[in-house]
């Protein structure tokens, strides 16, 4: 059995009557479990009702680092007080969506300069780790930049801060293995998630990074509703396609779909303390 480390079931693109069927069609190919990712404040309760509600289901709870222009500064005392809240201690498994993305401009709606935007998200990403660090959480990291790897190096150096503390997972990590970082990541005991972009014809670094990351420190993960595996790409992802990344990267690595499964059942029990 996998388990989908990474979607969005609160998404529009998923209707919440759809939500058990979503979860049948993942039961059938071998994905038992899923963890749903809030983005900002208004999915925040979304996703926590979705954990509480089927038993399938644990949330993460954070701001994505696109979303921070609109976030208020009291948005770090809401999710305090869903951490808090007994009824949801059980589901909340980590903090994230958070990070860095150096690859959109600042929207015109925030009133921020580029450096205004970025400098925010650095803030945002600071308070999360401290806020995971408070809750005995793990925080799950999204970096993205148009042509360099300086949103990654500037989430690398706030980890380091927090390396003693909190454990982080690079998420839909796209290599290549040869980036200085990875090593960096791996030596703070971060670890590495692949998604559906490991299958695509194009996107041999990541397959490789997928391929050599060391067994203890690999998780796969949908991303869905978005990055669709072949030979699904293009059309909505889901929960289930998480089996198409699991199945091309166990024979990148030269294992069975069991024993990938094994390896990143015992990452995510791990990273996301449910074991």
């Amino acid at each position: 059995m996998l388990t989908d480390s990474h979607c969005h079931l609160a998404s529009h693109k998923f209707p919440a009557e759809e939500v058990p069927a979503l979860i049948q069609r993942a039961k059938e190919n071998g994905i038992h479990r899923l963890i749903t990712l809030a983005t900002s404040l208004k999915d925040l309760d979304e996703n926590i009702t979705l954990a509480n509600t089927y038993p399938q289901i644990f949330a993460a709870i954070g701001i994505h680092p696109c979303d921070v222009h609109i976030t208020p500064d009291r948005y770090l005392e809401e999710l305090k007080q869903r951490l808090t809240d007994a009824s949801n201690k059980k589901n909340i498994c980590a903090i994230g969506e958070t990070g860095l993305d150096y690859f959109h401009p600042a929207p015109i709606e925030g009133g921020l300069s580029t450096e205004e935007y970025h400098a925010r998200q650095r803030a945002l990403l600071h308070q999360h780790f401290q806020l995971a660090a408070e809750h005995g959480k793990n925080i799950v990291i999204h970096t993205r930049d148009k042509e360099s790897q300086q949103s990654l190096d500037d989430a690398v150096e706030i980890y380091k801060k927090y390396a003693d503390q909190v454990h982080a997972v690079f998420h839909c990590f796209l290599g290549p293995w040869t980036l200085p970082q990875v090593q960096t990541i791996l030596d703070l005991g971060g670890y590495l998630s692949y998604t559906g972009i490991t299958t695509f014809k194009k996107a041999a670094n990541t397959l490789q990074a997928a391929a050599l990351t060391p067994a203890d420190r690999i998780m796969v993960e949908t991303d869905s509703p978005y990055l669709a595996p072949t030979p699904h790409r293009g059309k909505r992802n889901e929960p289930a396609y998480t089996l198409h990344t699991a199945q091309v990267i166990a024979k990148a690595r030269g294992i069975s779909i069991e024993e990938l499964a094994a390896i990143t059942e015992q990452n995510v029990n791990t990273f996301f303390k449910l074991a």
